[in-house]
């Protein structure tokens, strides 16, 4: 019968859903990668990770691991090439995230352009003529730059459609029929379109551990624009960033994620006030949790049931022989 170790608390909808599947046992587990957890690695059938990170070393104890699911869509903390030895299947939960990140990815974008937390400082200070700073901007007519055109980048277009918002994608992959469709003009020339952006919305993973947004790329921007990361720290470059903000090369930079999670307490960008930050909770509504959980359960379950959705493995060349 299989057995499932789950990396990390998930919502109790996706625990109430493994309870009820006839057959199936499992354990929960704060770190992955303590020793303590060894004997478990040995004996599971199936992994289920929030956001611990898996490198090959841990995932070759799992000598018995037949699927891993991940409560999410990214999978840069995964050995994938480790699965991709062994057939085995990396499984992530679709669209489950998709609306909750790009309500966020809007709610910076507007923070930042209505200068919210300024004008909700300047308001409980009793500061009444902060009122005619003209400080905020409409984003109606502005021009909006999405690296990465994937589940999320295209529901952040849908978003920002309604905000009358001039939709460019820069995504070598993506089909030019799906962009047209979400009413967006694909761009090929990525330093003119960072030239154009007055937001720039990132929504590619990082890979190789390299920054697509590093100074250069700042660099060619206006300096009214705004950068908003929603996606993987370290896809831009925080000491750029931080240099551009603090010489005035850029308007602001909504983050929620960071190359280092948490960040230090003495990061620089925490004394910006042209900076909103979250903490990595784009994804972490109550409806979301309650999805991704769910989703990334049945997974599993569906693997074992032989009826996986193969449009949610990423590795699915290398698995087709064990899931399809």
């Amino acid at each position: 019968m299989p057995h499932i170790l789950i990396g990390g608390r998930i919502h109790e909808a996706g625990l109430a859903l493994l309870s009820a599947a006839p057959g199936i046992s499992f354990d929960m587990v704060d770190d992955m990668t303590s020793v303590e957890v060894r004997p478990l690695l040995e004996a599971t059938d199936a992994i289920l990770v929030r956001t611990q990170p898996l490198p090959g070393a841990v995932l070759d104890r799992a000598r018995n691991l037949k699927i891993l699911s991940r409560h999410g869509v990214g999978y840069d903390s995964i050995d994938v090439e480790a699965l991709n030895r062994r057939g085995i299947p990396l499984c992530v939960v679709g669209d489950a995230n998709s609306a909750s990140v790009a309500e966020h990815t809007m709610m910076l974008i507007l923070a930042l352009a209505k200068r919210v937390t300024r004008y909700d400082r300047a308001t409980r200070a009793g500061n009444w003529a902060y009122r005619d700073s003209l400080g905020a901007t409409d984003l109606d007519g502005k021009t909006l730059l999405l690296l990465g055109f994937g589940r999320i980048g295209r529901a952040v277009a849908r978003c920002a459609w309604g905000f009358r918002l001039r939709v460019e994608v820069y995504d070598p992959y993506a089909a030019p029929d799906a962009i047209m469709e979400h009413g967006a003009l694909r761009v090929g020339d990525l330093p003119a379109a960072l030239r154009r952006a007055d937001i720039l919305s990132v929504h590619v993973p990082l890979i190789n551990g390299k920054a697509v947004i590093g100074a250069d790329e700042l660099a060619l921007m206006k300096p009214s624009a705004l950068i908003i990361n929603t996606a993987r720290g370290g896809v831009v470059d925080e000491a750029a960033l931080t240099a551009a903000l603090l010489e005035g090369r850029l308007a602001g930079a909504g983050l929620d994620v960071f190359e280092t999670e948490p960040p230090i307490s003495a990061h620089p960008l925490f004394s910006s006030d042209d900076v909103i930050l979250t903490p990595h909770s784009a994804g972490l509504t109550k409806e979301c949790a309650t999805r991704m959980s769910t989703m990334a359960v049945q997974n599993i379950l569906d693997f074992f049931a032989g009826r996986l959705d193969q449009t949610l493995v990423v590795n699915r060349d290398h698995a087709a022989r064990v899931c399809f």
